[in-house]
């Protein structure tokens, strides 16, 4: 007879079922135990997944998003630039239009001084009179004169072709303009040439 058999046979009958149930109790529990740290990783590998595919799905709405903004500000680069040469264009043919009314007056002209009636008087009348449609054509597009004559001399508006002595005119000031200056609004488009008055030399 074993010792185990020995042992079984001198415990009572309630001993050795509660010593089984104590047995099955804690397996049961290592069973459990061993299953909690299986169920938590997979929680946490679910949230993890969960939380991955709200970020990818984020991230392609950022891009989706980064797309729709650089293709609109392209498109409205496109737009501007077509916007200002068609406004380019436009002026341009205004500025034609005019020009060719100018023109067609010239042409007048030289077909008069070729006629047998031409006289100096009717060809400098009619000079003067396609010299006035320039200038209106001129002031449609705010295209003005510069004509500083007894100004201050300027720098930025005029260009000195020669300093001339003079007990008239102060120094530096403008005594003859040789070209007329012209400008667009603010914007310069050609100076005038002047002759600028310095002080006599015995002064």
């Amino acid at each position: 007879m074993t010792e185990s058999e020995h042992d079984r046979r001198k415990k009572p009958d309630g001993e050795e079922a509660a010593e089984s149930s104590s047995a099955d109790a804690t397996e049961e529990s290592e069973a459990i135990d061993s299953s909690e740290p299986d169920e938590t990783a997979r929680d946490e590998s679910d949230s993890l997944q969960a939380a991955l595919n709200e970020a990818e799905a984020r991230a392609e709405e950022n891009w989706n998003q980064f797309l729709r903004a650089r293709a609109e500000m392209e498109n409205q680069r496109r737009r501007a630039e077509k916007d200002v040469a068609q406004a380019r264009q436009q002026a341009v043919e205004k500025l034609a239009a005019e020009l060719l009314a100018v023109k067609d007056s010239l042409e007048m002209g030289v077909q008069a001084a070729r006629g047998e009636e031409a006289t100096v008087e009717k060809l400098a009348e009619g000079s003067e009179l396609t010299l006035r449609m320039f200038d209106q054509a001129l002031e449609k597009f705010s295209i003005e004169p510069i004509n500083p004559e007894g100004d201050r001399f300027d720098p930025e508006k005029h260009e000195a072709m020669a300093a001339q002595e003079s007990t008239d005119a102060e120094p530096n000031t403008v005594l003859t303009v040789v070209q007329k200056g012209y400008r667009m609004g603010d914007r310069l488009l050609r100076p005038a040439m002047v002759i600028v008055a310095k002080a006599p030399a015995d002064s």
